[in-house]
């Protein structure tokens, strides 16, 4: 497998496809590398010559925030919001939707499964 910045890409799949593996890089920078160092995007990862990897890997680090340092750059713009109290900063900390999404239903990805509320169903009589 070759490995770009630390990741292992696929060897199966077209370069400009395993290039997406790395954190930070759609389809469209994919494409614009490929591009920019003169590598076919078509041709499988595992036929890529090693002066190849190298083109890419430099114009990786030159150009484009990516893996280590965009996670990074990421976690520090979140822990501003917390640390200032913005509302968006409340919402990552409670681990709720942050954009604006309901959460009447539809939010158990951010919320996590359902917790059960135990004696809700009805008021029992108290006589």
């Amino acid at each position: 497998m070759p490995r770009l910045l630390g990741v292992d890409i696929p060897n199966d799949k077209k370069t400009h496809i395993s290039l997406t593996y790395l954190y930070g890089v759609g389809h469209n920078v994919a494409r614009e590398l490929c591009h920019k160092a003169g590598v076919d995007p078509v041709k499988k990862a595992r036929d890529l010559a090693e002066d190849e990897l190298g083109r890419l890997a430099a114009l990786l680090e030159r150009d484009y925030v990516v893996e280590g340092p965009l996670r990074r750059q990421t976690a520090q713009s979140i822990s501003r919001l917390r640390d200032i109290g913005s509302y968006r900063g409340l919402r990552h900390r409670r681990g709720l939707p942050v954009r604006g999404q309901r959460t009447k239903t539809n939010a158990r990805t951010r919320k996590g499964p359902k917790k059960t509320v135990a004696g809700k169903k009805g008021v029992k009589d108290l006589r």
